[in-house]
């Protein structure tokens, strides 16, 4: 039961980060939830990559709590994330 509510929680928390990031990459019309899942999920994981493992850069690690600061990271991650497929066409 614990892990499907974990699988529940990361599809929210992914819904709501691609979401964000969509709005500020101005994509959000073209996307629909599942993209925003997994875009945001993606976006999460490179940006607790980037910033907490090779950068060093305090509260990127957040994969076992949900705070603000996760989340913001969270949304650069995707942000950058989209930048990037949008720079490979595989995404406008």
């Amino acid at each position: 039961m614990e892990m499907e509510m974990d699988i529940v929680i990361i599809a929210l928390v992914g819904a709501l980060i691609g979401w964000a990031a969509s709005l500020l990459m101005r994509t959000n019309v073209k996307r629909g939830l599942i993209e925003n899942i997994v875009v945001g999920v993606i976006g999460a994981v490179l940006a607790s990559w980037l910033f907490g493992g090779v950068l060093h850069i305090g509260g990127a690690k957040t994969a076992g709590s949900l705070h603000i600061v996760g989340l913001l990271w969270g949304v650069l991650g995707a942000g950058v994330f989209i930048a990037a497929l949008r720079f490979l066409r595989v995404m406008r």
